[in-house]
């Protein structure tokens, strides 16, 4: 082992699987629960009755996983983040609307707070989502110092 004192919060040092945040499987739950109610709304007989529980979860699992993957190869790279291009930002709205959709649709007294609830469990879930690539990344110590060296160098520009 090196007793380097620089080494310390290496990558290197990391462990190899990390746990995802709380949000997360708390949201996929819910998606599934929710998206069962929703397709139960629906007529006996539908076929569309299997699809939000089942289609729901993986889709946000994707899209927001997916965005955030190419929002962190961005940031490694250093390169203009394309998060700002339409289909990502499209799969992203897709996920947040049918999922608050859902939310509200999955209950029998319609009210303000179901709204805010739904959002909030969809807000917190997708960026939990989101962050995954970044959170498991081995390259996270790394961007981290590169950027406070960055911050702290006196002189430079804001690159805002």
């Amino acid at each position: 082992m090196n007793d380097n004192a620089d080494d310390v919060g290496s990558a290197s040092a990391r462990p190899v699987s990390q746990p995802l945040p709380p949000e997360v499987p708390v949201y996929l739950v819910w998606l599934v629960q929710v998206g069962h109610q929703a397709g139960q709304q629906l007529p006996r007989g539908d076929v569309a009755r299997w699809a939000p529980p089942v289609l729901l979860p993986p889709a946000a699992v994707l899209f927001c996983v997916m965005a955030g993957w190419t929002w962190w190869m961005s940031v490694v790279a250093q390169t203009r983040s394309p998060l700002r291009e339409r289909w990502i930002v499209a799969s992203l709205m897709l996920v947040a609307v049918a999922s608050v959709f859902c939310g509200v649709v999955s209950v029998d007294d319609l009210s303000v707070s179901v709204g805010l609830l739904s959002a909030a469990m969809t807000g917190l879930g997708m960026i939990g989502l989101f962050f995954i690539p970044a959170a498991a990344s081995r390259q996270l110590p790394d961007v981290i110092r590169r950027r406070s060296r960055r911050a702290s160098a006196p002189g430079e520009a804001d690159p805002r």
